[in-house]
């Protein structure tokens, strides 16, 4: 009997390759026989992967975001 694979929700962080600005998607991914999440080469491309984590989460603040604020303050 051949059982359907596995798949599990993943909030996946990158930059884009051409940007400074951190991006991130919620995927539901097919994951491998230990575990880990497969990510497809198509999604990768022009893409680092900073972090995988596992579930649905919300960013709230990322890197600058504090120096954008006080910028629009003054």
């Amino acid at each position: 009997m051949i059982s359907a694979p596995q798949q599990r929700k993943v909030t996946i962080i990158y930059y884009c390759d051409h940007g400074l600005t951190l991006h991130y998607t919620v995927e539901i991914l097919e994951q491998n026989a230990e575990g880990r999440v497969i990510i497809p080469k198509a999604f990768k491309e022009g893409k680092s992967i900073i972090a995988v984590c596992d579930g649905e989460i919300k960013i709230l603040n990322t890197l600058g975001d504090g120096i954008l604020s006080a910028h629009y303050l003054t």
